[in-house]
């Protein structure tokens, strides 16, 4: 079987940082394993945060009215994107599984992450209307979310101030990833590093470790498959669908709970 090749999107400033320890174990752990490992640094890399109009060479079609998704599918199809965001395009083509590692700021990725995502996952490259979710461009790809956080677990528990942790995550792994078809792998998340003495945070690195080197065998986090939404109806789930889930206690998903309970840990594990 061909060498599987890994991208690790990387978004700290410091190299002395958790992160960046982090970074380095992914980096060693799924070489030793066999794997092809390639590091986007974007905060050495100065990659551009801000989607504009100069992420296209040449004319656009409606200066008066830009529209970046439109223009950049034509720039994506005519060759014309700029070349940061034509070498990023590659990596994430050639990459069996994309590792985003950062510091979770105000309950989502950092700026220049989030730029990113904007520019790199573009229309026609990353997903069309007719190719998004469990029937999307990169269905055959995985991507997971490693981070760090601020505040302690409990924090982030369905009682704890900062509400669960399952419904922070919908908009990152089901919203971004899953919508361009990633299969999702359940997150890492690092709770308060900061905040820990040091042989805590030398035995969450060692966790780390122990999950890269099976990482690649896992199986993704569960969403409801696109076909189970009726598009003729405003992509509303089918009746038949909502019919076989009436007796269970919980809801699809964190995003989709038909009203019910929300699934424990829909978001952080597989197989639940």
């Amino acid at each position: 079987m061909a060498s599987k090749k890994v991208l690790i999107v990387y978004a700290h400033q410091s190299s002395g940082s958790f992160n960046s320890a982090a970074k380095d174990a992914a980096v060693e752990v799924l070489t030793a394993e066999g794997c092809t490992v390639e590091v986007s640094d974007l905060y050495a890399m100065t990659f551009k945060a801000t989607a504009t109009a100069e992420d296209i060479t040449g004319k656009v079609k409606n200066a008066d009215h830009f529209c970046y998704a439109e223009e950049t599918k034509l720039a994506w199809e005519a060759g014309k994107l700029t070349a940061d965001i034509t070498e990023e395009q590659r990596k994430l083509t050639e990459a069996d599984l994309v590792i985003f590692q950062f510091p979770m700021y105000w309950f989502t990725v950092p700026a220049i992450m989030k730029g990113w995502m904007d520019r790199v996952l573009t229309l026609g490259f990353a997903f069309t209307h007719e190719k998004r979710y469990s029937q999307g461009i990169f269905k055959d790809k995985k991507a997971m979310l490693s981070f760090t956080t601020g505040s302690q677990e409990s924090m982030f528990s369905a009682n704890g101030i900062n509400g669960d942790m399952n419904v922070t995550l919908w908009p990152l792994q089901n919203g971004i990833l899953h919508y361009c078809g990633f299969q999702v792998l359940a997150p890492q998340i690092f709770w308060a590093p900061s905040h820990v003495p040091s042989e805590a945070r030398g035995t969450m690195l060692e966790g780390w470790c122990t999950r890269l080197q099976g990482l690649l065998g896992e199986n993704p986090l569960a969403f409801t498959p696109l076909d189970c939404f009726d598009g003729e109806k405003g992509y509303q789930l089918k009746p038949e669908v909502q019919e076989k889930h009436a007796a269970k206690e919980f809801g699809l998903t964190v995003g989709i709970h038909l009203g019910k309970a929300l699934p424990p840990n829909n978001q952080m594990k597989a197989g639940v």
